[in-house]
Formats: C-alpha cells, structure tokens, sequence
C-alpha cells in the first residue's frame, strides 16, 4: 500500500493530455498518481453472434480505433513519467476495488452525460463520499455544461438550434487560457494485488479472426487528432468557408470534411480546443460562414444534440419520449437485414452501408441518405433499428449525437418535412455521376457502364454479362421499387402525423396497432400469380406482402 496522498485519473472518454482538467486536478499536489483505464465487458466482450466481427456493442473498428488511442495515451503518459494502467472488469466494481487497495485520497474522471456513465458515476460516488475520498468530476467533453443550459431554460431543453444558441451564448472558459501542457506528472505508486496490464491487442481480446480486406483509413489516438487538426487549420480558406450541409458525401479518398468526430467522441481532442483553433482562424479572415453551416456551428450542434439527450427521458426510444412522434413502424428483419448488409439493390445505398462496415465512418450527407431509406423514405423501418447499427459500427458512435441524428432524419423529433425524401438514385449521382465511390465499395459493379451504376437492375442482360454481374446472381435485385415506396412513406408519415395531432401526442400502443392494421388494410391485394408482376420504376417487383 502506498504512503501519502495518492490520486486516482480515471479515463473513459478524455483520451487526452492537452485540455484535460481532471488530470490536472489529480496530479496537483499528489505523491502518487494512477491513471487508469477498466476494459469494460458491457463494450468489449467478444460477441461471436453478432451480425459482424466485434462485441454486441461495438464492432471492431471502433474497438481498434480505441485500443490504438489507448497506446497513443500510454506512450504520452511514459514521457511525463508517468504510464496507463489498464484493468478488466465490470469498471464500478474495479475502481472500488482500486480505492480501496491504493489509499487514494482524490478520484478524478470527466464528466459524462451518457446514461450507462451516470448510472455508474452514482455507485462510484457514493462509494467514495463514504469513504471520505474527494471527487473531482469536471465537465469538459463538451463546450457547454448541459445541465446549466437546461437551467437557464426553466428545467427544459431547448429543441430548436437558434434557442440553444441563445441560452448558451460564449463558453464561460473562454475567459481563462486552455491548459495544453504537462511537465512531469507525479509516479505512479504500488499497484498491490490489482491486476495491471498494458494496452491489449485486439488478439489478446479474444477477437482471433481479425482478418479484414480493407481496415479503416483513420487510426485512433491524440497524436493523430492534433496532426489532423493542424492539417485542416492551416486551410484557413476552407475553413472560414466551411458550409454544412454542403461537401461531397462520395468524396473518400480525400474526405470533404475534417474527419474529427471520431477524435472528439474519444476525447483525442477536445472540442474547446478545436473551439479556439477555429475562433482564432476567423478573427484573421475578412469574412467566414456563421453557425448552423460553419465548423464553429458543428460543434455547437454536437452541444445541442448533448443538452437535449441530456434533459429528455427515454431520449434514445419512442415509447415514453415526449418529443418523439409516435408512429407505427415496420416490424421487418428481412428489409432490416438486406439494409445493414448491403443488400439492398440500390448501389449508392449499398456502398454507404459497406463503408460503414469497412472503415466505421461516412459523410454526414451519406448517413442521411441510408437513415432516411431504412425509415421514411423507402422501407418504413423503425429508427431504432437503425439506431443500433450506426451505435454499433461508427467509431465516432456517440449516445447523445447519434440518437439525435436518427430522430431528426426519420422526422420523429427536431425536423418534420416527411415529404423531403433522398433519392437512393439521384442524389448520389449528383455528386459522382461516374460512381467511382460504388466501384471502390462494390466492386462487384466495377465494369457497369456509367448509365447504369446507379441503377443496374436497368441494364440489359447483354451488358450485365458483359460487366460480369448479373443482376440477381452476382448483386441483388432492388427490395423496394422506390417511386411507390416512398409514396406508401409520405402517405403512412401524414397519417401518423394526423393521429399525434389529434391525441395531442398521447398516442398509445392501441393506437398505434389500430393505425398499422388500417394502413395493411389499405395496400393492394398481393398478387399471388408470380407471373402477374408490376413494371415500376424500370424493373420488375413482385407485389410481396410487408
């Protein structure tokens, strides 16, 4: 057991030297300090059943991208004197057990809004409190204390971007320099009978077929989120120019966006950091883009999404979410399926969803075209569903951000013009009417003609040979015919719509299971005559029940 004060940094997000209170706070007038990381099961174990390589919660490009950030934050750490602790377990159990063993008189972690964090942070308190142990819990993931807006708000969120930017106004630590530096940090002490490892591998995980044709572009780490914001602001043009939502969403050789998120979900990099960088760029330009569509506006958006999750119960689900329209979703495993596979028949659509297995990140503007398929626009699926995909595969995963994402793009919550559908044709070719970024994600398509990559069920048998893919054998005929599916979508959304507005949005599961029946009743009779098929859209689509 260690003699003299001892102070214990519990890392979970915050991956970070630069910006990093709790740090700074633990290694203040301490003899000994314990960074620690807990590999946590909930995120990390192993899931051999699940749709693709990784854990039930995490797949494992976000799980590589993590490990690499971890050793990024080891080595750092090393050059301070100091190095990473790194333990197994369930992480309430593990850092009462860490307490206990190593006479810490000073536990510090970054505050996080994320329930299954503050589900925790309640049992490590009061342990702690208990034990006459200070807690120091600083906010600093965000630019913003989301408890504070809520506040100012009389005890509610904001639910529109124009007032959230009202009520925050100018970060309150903008008054006062960022801490960027460390020196020294205090030793760290005895471990005892605490099991401490290094960083594992991704083998030493359990994940033993870590084989992939194709891994991730962007590798995990502080060191690399620094490098790739000094690349993005050094463009001061660019960023003073930055217009979301405009960017090429097929641009993936060099992205049209500064592939930050994943950096700034890990804590890599802290938003109020990149905050100043960004502030510091626009005082020395004659003129830049202002919030929503600037960079300064992404990240005010990030704050949005983390107030509004923050003081909405069930944020993350329809039932019991009073923001949340109420609408009967499909219930359909097979389209949910064809959809996360990439297998839906529609190339654009499929090319996101495989760089999304592939690389766990796409452009903002691809993932509104895929959210907007699955749900509203063709397969009528519920956003949840989907919620749990992107949850899952995107190495920028983030609770509050992505739940947000997937309410606002089905029309559940923040935008409700259901009529305004992404074409899973056009719209991509708008961007790239070659379809390079198909023929990079789907290879099977690489030799289609130009005129078809969008829509390859419309090439002639002659050609398919020719482009050695035949449509059916080598890559799927649509799911849906899209002109009559996103028509089914508008009319299904307006009466949902209809029935919140009567019941003032109390709608009850009755409700909702009267409202499905009546809109089965009121499709066409299936034809059963598989020779009886309709010709929509420029191919042939079997009338199968939903």
């Amino acid at each position: 057991m260690s003699t003299g004060s001892g102070s214990l940094i519990w890392f979970r997000k915050g991956l970070r030297i630069h910006d990093n209170p709790a740090l700074m706070h633990a290694s203040k007038s301490s003899n000994f300090l314990y960074p620690v990381f807990v590999i946590d099961p909930h995120y990390m174990k192993p899931d051999p059943t699940a749709p693709s390589p990784g854990s039930s919660r995490a797949g494992l490009t976000r799980i590589r991208f993590l490990l690499e950030s971890l050793v990024d934050l080891d080595l750092s750490l090393k050059k301070l004197g100091s190095r990473l602790l790194v333990l197994k377990g369930e992480p309430s159990d593990v850092i009462v057990r860490c307490l206990k063993e190593w006479d810490v008189k000073k536990l510090c972690f970054e505050y996080d809004t994320d329930p299954y964090y503050q589900a925790l942070d309640v049992k490590i308190k009061g342990f702690a409190s208990a034990d006459g142990i200070e807690v120091f819990s600083p906010v600093s993931h965000t630019l913003f204390n989301p408890a504070e807006i809520i506040q100012k708000n009389g005890g509610r969120p904001p639910l529109s971007y124009q007032s959230f930017l009202k009520l925050a106004g100018e970060p309150s630590w903008m008054s006062s320099s960022l801490s960027m530096t460390l020196s020294l940090l205090p030793p760290v002490g005895n471990v005892g009978n605490c099991e401490v490892s290094e960083v594992p591998t991704v083998e030493e995980l359990g994940y033993e077929d870590a084989q992939q044709e194709e891994f991730s572009p962007f590798r995990g780490g502080e060191s690399e989120a620094l490098k790739r914001l000094r690349e993005s602001i050094e463009k001061k043009e660019w960023v003073a120019n930055f217009e979301k939502p405009k960017g090429d969403p097929s641009a993936f050789l060099k992205p049209a966006t500064t592939v930050l998120s994943p950096y700034l979900k890990f804590g890599c990099l802290s938003s109020r950091y990149f905050y100043t960088c960004l502030q510091d760029v626009q005082k020395n330009v004659k003129k830049h883009t202002l919030p929503p569509v600037s960079l300064v506006g992404q990240l005010l958006w990030r704050d949005f999404f983390y107030t509004a999750a923050y003081g909405t119960p069930n944020f993350n689900q329809m039932r019991g979410n009073r923001i949340c329209k109420q609408i009967p979703w499909k219930d359909d495993d097979k389209l949910l399926a064809a959809w996360r596979e990439a297998r839906t028949g529609y190339p654009w659509i499929d090319a996101i969803m495989t760089q999304l297995r592939k690389w766990g990140w796409m452009h903002h503007l691809a993932r509104h075209s895929v959210a907007c398929f699955l749900t509203r626009g063709d397969m009528f699926v519920h956003w949840e569903k989907g919620r749990d995909v992107f949850e899952r595969l995107l190495i920028d995963s983030d609770w509050a951000i992505n739940n947000g994402n997937w309410l606002w793009l089905s029309c559940s919550s923040f935008f409700y013009q259901y009529n305004r559908i992404y074409s899973p044709i056009s719209f991509g070719k708008k961007y790239d009417p070659n379809g390079d970024y198909i023929r990079h994600f789907l290879p099977v398509l690489k030799d289609m003609p130009k005129q078809y990559i969008y829509v390859p069920w419309r090439a002639p048998l002659s050609i398919q040979k020719k482009a050695k893919c035949i449509i059916g054998r080598d890559y799927p005929e649509p799911v849906v015919c899209h002109d009559s599916a996103s028509k089914e979508c508008k009319k299904k959304m307006a009466e949902a719509y209809a029935l919140n507005q009567k019941l003032t949005g109390l709608v009850s599961e009755e409700d909702l299971i009267n409202l499905r029946r009546k809109q089965e009743e009121d499709k066409m009779p299936v034809v059963k005559n598989k020779r009886q098929r309709k010709l929509t859209d420029g191919f042939i689509v079997p009338q199968t029940p939903s």
